[in-house]
């Protein structure tokens, strides 16, 4: 995985792929080869994330049209959901708001990626420089063309999730109640196993009772909250 922009996409690679592997799963052998358990034998979404940010893609409205189509053909569409994990830095842009409009008509929904809110949190912890002003507007823009959840990671690395940084976010989220721009759920999560970055070794964890405090902060400004760890 890698920050920056997405690598060229080959479209008929990735409906060929994306097809058999599809038909591996529902009617192959993929969950006897990998020995999974019976009550987890099921395809719950499709995942739209990385290797660099999904929206840099060059047409990638048409690769959103193409996942759908795919998903609606096998089946797992609209059951299943259609996700796009994504930072959100370029929802100005006329093809990516073409994209989020097609990701709705699929049912599916956008994952939009905060870590923190405030400028320098999001510098720190993700190198982006989208300033305040633009991530409510960028927010208002999704959020009208497509159901859209705030994914949140919580950790510990220098001043990141201090308590002025939750204060902010939760400002922040009053923010967005005041325009009326609807967030359909936050997704609080933390570090799942060990980080591979350089700076691995200043980073730590958040436990399950500062998660479910801090989610039921957010919680009574009137919000849906999903916490994982």
């Amino acid at each position: 995985m890698k920050r920056g922009a997405a690598p060229t996409l080959d479209f008929e690679v990735l409906e060929r792929e994306l097809r058999g592997f599809l038909e591996w799963v529902l009617r192959g052998d993929f969950f006897d080869a990998y020995d999974v358990a019976a009550e987890q034998r099921v395809v719950k979404d499709i995942a739209i994330s990385g290797n660099g940010e999904p929206t840099s893609l060059k047409s990638f409205d048409r690769a959103i049209r193409l996942i759908g189509e795919i998903g609606l053909e096998s089946g797992i569409l609209p059951t299943g959901n259609l996700v796009l994990i994504s930072n959100g830095s370029l929802v100005h842009q006329k093809p990516v708001q073409a994209g989020l409009a097609e990701l709705a008509n699929c049912g599916g929904e956008l994952w939009f990626k905060l870590d923190s809110a405030t400028s320098a949190g999001r510098n720190l912890l993700n190198h982006a420089k989208l300033s305040q002003a633009k991530l409510i507007e960028h927010l208002q823009i999704a959020s009208d063309l497509c159901p859209t959840k705030l994914q949140t990671c919580i950790l510990h690395y220098r001043q990141a999730w201090s308590d002025a940084e939750k204060a902010a976010y939760l400002a922040l989220l009053a923010a967005l109640k005041s325009r009326n721009i609807k967030i359909a759920k936050i997704l609080l999560y933390s570090l799942a196993r060990p980080s591979l970055q350089p700076e691995a070794g200043e980073l730590r964890g958040a436990d399950l009772s500062e998660m479910t405090s801090f989610a039921a902060d957010i919680e009574a400004l009137g919000y849906d909250v999903g916490v994982s760890l």
